[in-house]
């Protein structure tokens, strides 16, 4: 089975996870098919960092992919991010 989830990176006390598409018997944070984006939950200062590309995470879902509780909520507040900032500009 295909999943969507994240892969942690970093260093201590200070996480960085990527968007990942894997294989569910891999590794957390091990081998993958397609890294989607990313996600820094300290940011640089300016709040949370998350980049996603939509079209691939459509792609992977169409194709019977499994995104993990934390992705799907983080794709809708994405979602809800991107979709604010082309209604003001």
């Amino acid at each position: 089975m295909v999943v969507i989830r994240l892969a942690r990176g970093g260093s201590k006390n200070r996480p960085f996870y990527r968007v990942v598409v894997a294989d569910s018997r891999f590794k957390r944070d091990g081998r993958f098919v397609e890294k989607i984006g990313f996600y820094d939950p300290l940011g640089d200062g300016s709040g949370r960092s998350l980049r996603i590309n939509m079209e691939r995470l459509c792609y992977w879902k169409g194709n019977g992919a499994q995104p993990s509780s934390t992705v799907a909520r983080l794709c809708r507040e994405y979602q809800r991010s991107s979709c604010g900032k082309e209604k003001s500009a």
